[in-house]
């Protein structure tokens, strides 16, 4: 075998992704929760479309709001990809977080996001399988206080693999090139 095919051997397969490459993760393999109209959902539901997660909660004031729209922003670029794009926030508040208040703020952003919320068991079983952390600040009064949380995107495949992690602020650009690599893998 000569040099070149010594060294093609050691080059990865597949597109250089401009997140955090975890293809191959043994976590995160699932959320089996309901989405905000009842529904249990699973990541075999999404089966030919990139998915993207990101763990939130509704009464944040920056981050969370920040990431949906960037997440939005990245559909709207995709065009007629768009639709093979679906958007996953989990609420780390489920106390607060009703399926009402879930299903108006995922239109806030776009339709098609899904808002999923378990109890708190279920919530504490997702978030160690995604190796997320949570923890409720207290505020002034009993209904003010925040949440302190990962801050990241799980991005999967069109056959639901973990395959991608952006970390927050690295922006609509960068997350919609991987989505739009996964896409092009899958063609």
């Amino acid at each position: 075998m000569g040099a070149a095919g010594i060294f093609s051997a050691c080059t990865p397969k597949g597109p250089k992704f401009q997140g955090v490459d975890l293809t191959g993760a043994e976590y995160a393999r699932d959320l089996p929760l309901p989405d905000h109209n009842g529904q249990l959902r699973s990541l075999k539901d999404f089966a030919g479309k990139v998915v993207v997660v990101f763990f939130g909660y509704t009464q944040c004031p920056d981050v969370c709001p920040t990431s949906m729209s960037e997440l939005a922003e990245v559909k709207r670029a995709l065009g007629a990809d768009g639709d093979k794009l679906q958007g996953i926030f989990v609420t780390v508040d489920p106390e607060r977080d009703t399926p009402e208040m879930l299903k108006a703020y995922m239109a806030s952003f776009d339709p098609g996001f899904l808002a999923l919320r378990g109890t708190p068991e279920q919530l504490a079983a997702v978030a160690k399988d995604f190796k997320i952390y949570y923890k409720r600040v207290d505020g002034q009064t009993p209904t003010s206080y925040t949440m302190d949380h990962s801050a990241g995107s799980y991005v999967y495949d069109t056959a639901g693999r973990l395959r991608v992690y952006h970390r927050y602020g690295s922006g609509a650009q960068s997350l919609a090139a991987d989505v739009r690599a996964l896409l092009d893998e899958a063609r």
